[in-house]
């Protein structure tokens, strides 16, 4: 018999709602239950994706022995920490401060005020590598909760105040300035791994966020070493076994410090993010492999990601059936040398395996490989590798294939809408402008409510009932943004305005321009989450100052200028010290140093071929975080379009930087050199 997860919009919680297992949804009423029992909360997040989650639920949550104890002496609480993102950092906050570390499945327990006692991730059934068994747990907390109910109490209080005190120091409310971009170059650079590109060791997550700002810090300083950087890094990336060689998009992270194996769940944000990435990386240098990610990266996600309702899915999954019914990591994209010879006969097997690096020990388990475009000096026929691709794809097609969390997360689809505006914009893609523009529609329609708040999540056409968090409105502002300037349509400036202020009413601390990641009217949790690091995805905190920036560009709006550079503060703070963490921070801190410059491109009509070349040219300009309007002279969608008239009845570009503006250009070329020194 279903649980009460049966009702549930999350993939994720709809997988629990078979379970034996009791489960509440995060409420106030499972709480009430908790205090009418006289019993703790056995509090369980994960996400759909998650390989380890599965294993956990299959272990532990499907077996009735199990769930009948925790049925007696719990109330069990599910949380999708894709929807609850607030939920899922104040408790992993208390989970890293009592263990060093954490993960998912996050296990934490409770008392009946949502107040933290024991912690721990995954639980195996039974004792293994030092590891307690999560039968073994669940005893030990039973029997403390029974016997030794004030010293848990004491414990719990004793982690909320600790929590409290945990305050940011945020560097006071002073943007950085050179010297701050250059530390953090400088610290980059020594955690660099100048053989493999990327930073830091294994396992190596793509690092999109910093090479934005490591791109946006060339176009600023003419920095070379900040463009090699980025140039190596997307390249071993994009040869590497982390990106899918036949279907294009990115796996979430390398477990390897050479990216040959992934850890293949498939998520919007990570393609999201290195789809704007390449795109950025080829305006910069014009380099095909990047022209070619890019590309494959956005066909990916229309193709894979894209739900019937026009907005993109969440996450696909690692695990698949390998074809013998066992779910299994990587099924769907290893290949043998034998399932080489199957796909593609004798003759093209095996330049085939020498050219994706498959090999007869195999790069993964079970004698498998992961395709990979290895360093050789022999030389393919392009042709014949578009041949072999193409029936790979084919082959790899009939395979069963990984599960898809439909959930529809507002801030991801934000960055899905950026990355595909621009990239069908430099690329001459109006299909991928149309697919941004759907997902735009979708979060006005299903996600935006009469105030302009936003709500977190939807699943087939019906939003959840989740509140937007700090992340949704930053990402999605700066969706609309960028969508703003591909199509020349104000209405999306409009809406990224709606959204900024309730940026500046309910998530911006007053007195010290800080920013919390839940707005001052949402839940009270035992501590309100505030992280200004991009892991990840960009920071609530980072998206939000990006957004500010770039709307205060576009209309000339003094406080969102000003509270973008307050909230810049904290990465003056951390920029130097922790530059991995806060790539998006400083990407946006690059921008505010270049001014951002601000550029309006008038003419006749939008449909004029001239009008077209000069947009175009503003568009591949690398000035950090430019903004673009354009629109026919008599038009006032834009506020920067005012004023601005045709130059002897021709298309013009006006280029304004720190209340300056330059004489009109009307020659395309010369506005992109402009616009990129």
């Amino acid at each position: 018999m279903p649980n009460r997860l049966a009702h549930e919009t999350s993939p994720y919680l709809l997988q629990h709602a078979d379970n034996p297992v009791d489960w509440w949804p995060w409420s106030e009423e499972a709480f009430e239950e908790a205090r009418r029992s006289g019993r703790p909360v056995l509090l369980s997040v994960g996400y759909s994706s998650c390989h380890w989650c599965h294993v956990m639920a299959h272990e532990s949550f499907e077996d009735e022995a199990t769930a009948d104890f925790l049925n007696t002496h719990f109330v069990s609480v599910k949380v999708d920490r894709e929807e609850r993102p607030d939920v899922d950092a104040v408790y992993m906050e208390a989970v890293q401060a009592a263990t060093g570390q954490g993960g998912w499945p996050m296990t934490v327990f409770l008392t009946p005020d949502a107040e933290p006692f024991y912690f721990g991730t995954y639980f195996p059934p039974a004792p293994r590598h030092g590891m307690p068994s999560f039968q073994q747990v669940l005893e030990g907390v039973r029997s403390a909760w029974a016997d030794r109910r004030d010293e848990v109490a004491d414990v719990a209080g004793k982690i909320v105040r600790d929590l409290a005190g945990r305050e940011i120091s945020y560097g006071g409310t002073e943007a950085p300035g050179e010297q701050e971009l250059a530390q953090a170059l400088l610290g980059l650079t020594r955690e660099y791994d100048p053989q493999r590109g990327g930073f830091g060791g294994a396992p190596k997550f793509p690092p999109s966020m910093v090479i934005e700002f490591l791109l946006r810090h060339h176009a600023r300083t003419g920095a070379e070493g900040a463009l090699q950087m980025a140039r190596d890094t997307c390249e071993r990336m994009a040869r590497g076994g982390i990106y899918d060689q036949l279907g294009g998009g990115f796996a979430r992270y390398s477990v390897d410090r050479d990216w040959v194996i992934p850890h293949f769940e498939k998520m919007l944000y990570d393609n999201a993010l290195l789809c704007r990435v390449y795109a950025h990386l080829w305006r910069a240098t014009g380099s095909d492999l990047a022209r070619r990610v890019a590309l494959e990266t956005a066909d990916f996600m229309v193709r894979e990601l894209r739900t019937e309702q026009g907005g993109f899915a969440s996450a696909l999954d690692a695990d698949s059936d390998d074809g013998t019914g066992r779910h299994v990591e990587g099924a769907y994209y290893v290949w043998t040398p034998e399932q080489l010879r199957e796909a593609l006969g004798d003759d093209d097997a095996e330049p085939a395996a020498r050219y994706f690096g498959v090999t007869e020990e195999g790069t993964f388990e079970e004698g498998a490989s992961v395709l990979q475009l290895p360093q050789r000096d022999e030389v393919f026929d392009a042709g014949w590798v578009a041949s072999v691709r193409a029936r790979l794809l084919e082959r790899r097609a009939g395979r069963p294939a990984p599960g898809r969390d439909d959930k529809v997360v507002a801030a991801w689809n934000g960055l899905a809408i950026a990355a595909l505006a621009e990239t069908g914009a430099y690329f001459d893609r109006p299909d991928l402008v149309d697919a941004a523009l759907g997902a735009a529609d979708l979060l006005v329609r299903v996600h935006l409510d009469e105030q302009a708040r936003l709500t977190r999540t939807s699943k087939d056409g019906r939003a959840g009932a989740n509140a937007g968090v700090l992340e949704d409105y930053g990402d999605v502002a700066e969706g609309f943004l960028a969508l703003a300037s591909v199509t020349g349509e104000g209405v999306w400036l409009d809406f990224a305005g709606f959204l900024l202020d309730h940026v500046l009413t309910r998530f911006v601390d007053e007195e010290s321009g800080a920013l919390y990641d839940t707005a001052a009217d949402a839940e009270r949790l035992i501590r309100r989450p505030q992280d200004p690091t991009d892991n990840a995805v960009p920071s609530g905190w980072s998206a939000a100052a990006g957004a500010l920036l770039g709307y205060a560009a576009h209309t000339g709006s003094e406080p969102h200028r000003r509270a973008a550079e307050r909230a810049l503060g904290v990465v003056k703070a951390l920029g130097p010290r922790v530059p991995r963490f806060v790539g998006w921070g400083l990407a946006v801190a690059e921008a505010l140093l270049d001014g951002p410059r601000e550029v309006a491109v008038v003419g006749p009509a939008l449909s004029d071929e001239a009008t077209k070349a000069l947009h175009r040219a503003a568009l591949l300009g690398t000035a950090p975080g430019a903004v673009v309007a354009v629109g026919a002279a008599e038009r006032d969608e834009f506020p920067l379009l005012a004023g601005r008239p045709l130059q002897q009845g021709a298309p013009a570009a006006y280029v304004c930087r720190n209340f300056t503006c330059d004489a009109p250009i009307t020659d395309p070329e010369r506005l992109r050199e402009t616009l990129s020194s």
